[in-house]
């Protein structure tokens, strides 16, 4: 018996089926913003449909966990994305800045290791 086909969420309220998705393509730095991040090509849909997810968590949900980097990586590109897009508005606030920053590097820690004496 065969699985049923598994859904992949574009964002937007958009999700589409992973086997019908045959193209990713990230957009460009002038088309980006308002959520918008990636072009998805769908078998049986004439047009790309804009996904405000990047390509890379798209694939990773699609199970191309190999694919990419992981989570981390997307946090990272989507919280360096934000300070631009806030300091080109001239809207930077330094004190949610750095918590975001904070949260994305204890996210990295590590655990101390108990059997490590110094």
């Amino acid at each position: 018996m065969t699985e049923p086909a598994k859904m992949v969420f574009l964002g937007f309220g958009k999700y589409v089926r992973a086997d019908r998705i045959y193209a990713l393509e990230p957009l460009a730095a002038g088309e980006r913003g308002g959520g918008r991040r990636t072009r998805v090509w769908v078998e049986g849909i004439p047009e790309a449909i804009v996904a405000s997810r990047t390509e890379r968590s798209i694939m990773r949900e699609m199970g191309q966990d190999s694919a990419h980097s992981g989570r981390l990586l997307d946090d990272a590109l989507a919280f360096a994305e934000r300070v631009a897009d806030d300091a080109e508005r001239g809207r930077v606030d330094l004190g949610e800045l750095g918590r975001r920053a904070r949260r994305l590097l204890e996210s990295t820690a590590r655990e101390a290791d108990p059997e490590q004496l110094f």
